[in-house]
């Protein structure tokens, strides 16, 4: 991890059982200037709750992260587990208490096994110590931000991670970023976990800007199923460890700095849909030319999140009926007689009227493709809005149907 003054590690704590990392921890050598953005369910585990509370200082020191049980519903209790465990981790660092975010995501309804954490956090610890010895003697933790990501994994199928840098003051800043998602994905915003780490010193007040920026223009433009989680949480910290000046808004450096984080927030979006849990196929819905920018995202979002489109794409069926049937429930205003669809370059649709079988024998060779985009112009407008959707495979059903066994 190129990103200065944060550490790492991950370790197989029994949550999950004996052989899955499933617990998660990243530490600053300071204290970090620090954003976050949380779920919009009015349902919110222990976590959120208690994660958001600590964000109005504006600063964070650690990320505490387990999968397997996501601490949510779990009443009076749940919130005194969360509050236990990043005890534990603020006393083994020797920081304060109110500077460690807590971050849970699996099951919902199931209280946290705080022993598990009693043994794995000095497990943790040992490891970013850098004490062979006591690695030795734990075996089973892993440091780097690649363990932190694969100790976050649910259904996911693969661990999620981006990096990026730019300069600022001409000091080389870096910035890392790890996620978690295969199921349960639905904006605003998407079901996940999300850690973004940067050298770079910006004020907390900038950051939570840029980051509420590069979320809505990812995380709140992707769905896999329809459904929001009670536990989404992207978190952003700056820790000012590259040595660079103070980030000043407005200035060409800041606009540059705001592009290295859009980068990895869309590239760890396009990561989660990739990874939808069964999915086959990575799909962008562009809605063109809309009537005003909030038409054309209402309209994107409704054709990426249609079952019956989604299970279209998995059939390579290039039935785009079910897309103009999408697009009329949307709230979209436009005239269907001058609707257009196209499957990457091939048009299907024109003026409102399928183009016949040959078209559409091309549409269905792009729908085999592992990625393609669907592209519908309203010809109301000039406002254009992009989603990120996959198909519904067989497997989607499977996986959802036994997921506490």
């Amino acid at each position: 991890m190129k990103v200065r003054g944060f550490k790492a590690s991950a370790v197989k704590s029994g949550i999950r059982g004996k052989d899955r990392l499933d617990l998660g921890l990243i530490v600053s050598e300071v204290p970090a200037a620090a954003a976050g953005v949380f779920t919009t369910s009015r349902v919110q585990a222990a976590p959120v709750v208690l994660g958001r509370q600590r964000l109005a200082g504006g600063r964070a020191q650690a990320i505490l992260v387990n999968s397997g049980i996501a601490n949510a519903c779990t009443g009076a209790g749940g919130m005194l587990n969360a509050r236990l465990c990043g005890a534990m981790v603020a006393d083994a660092f020797g920081i304060e208490e109110g500077l460690v975010q807590p971050a849970s995501t699996g099951v919902i309804g199931m209280p946290l096994d705080v022993e598990c954490f009693r043994l794995g956090i000095p497990k943790l610890q040992a490891a970013l110590a850098g004490d062979a010895v006591s690695i030795e003697a734990a075996g089973v933790t892993e440091t780097g931000l690649e363990a932190v990501a694969r100790a976050m994994m649910t259904t996911d199928t693969v661990p999620k991670t981006a990096d990026r840098s730019c300069k600022i003051g001409g000091v080389e800043v870096y910035l890392a970023g790890v996620a978690k998602g295969a199921g349960m994905i639905m904006p605003d915003m998407a079901t996940m976990l999300c850690f973004i780490l940067t050298d770079a010193a910006v004020d907390h007040g900038l950051l939570r800007t840029m980051l509420k920026q590069s979320v809505d223009a990812s995380f709140n433009r992707i769905t896999i199923d329809g459904d929001t989680s009670t536990n989404d949480t992207v978190l952003l910290l700056a820790n000012g460890k590259a040595g660079a000046p103070l980030l000043v808004p407005g200035s060409q450096e800041q606009l540059l700095f705001q592009q290295q984080l859009d980068e990895i927030c869309l590239d760890l979006a396009r990561q989660i849909v990739r990874d939808g849990e069964g999915a086959t196929k990575l799909v962008t819905v562009r809605v063109a030319q809309a009537a005003d920018e909030g038409q054309a995202r209402a309209a994107a979002r409704t054709i990426a999140n249609s079952s019956l489109v989604k299970t279209a794409f998995f059939g390579e069926d290039a039935n785009w009926g079910r897309i103009i049937a999408a697009l009329g429930r949307s709230g979209a205003e436009f005239d269907p007689e001058v609707v257009s669809i196209a499957f990457d370059d091939v048009v299907m649709v024109e003026n409102g009227v399928g183009l016949g079988a040959e078209v559409e024998a091309a549409a269905t060779e792009v729908l085999r493709r592992p990625e393609f985009t669907v592209t519908v112009k309203l010809r109301a407008g000039s406002a254009d809005a992009d989603y990120l959707t996959c198909d519904f495979s067989l497997d989607y059903v499977k996986i959802n149907a036994d997921y506490r066994t």
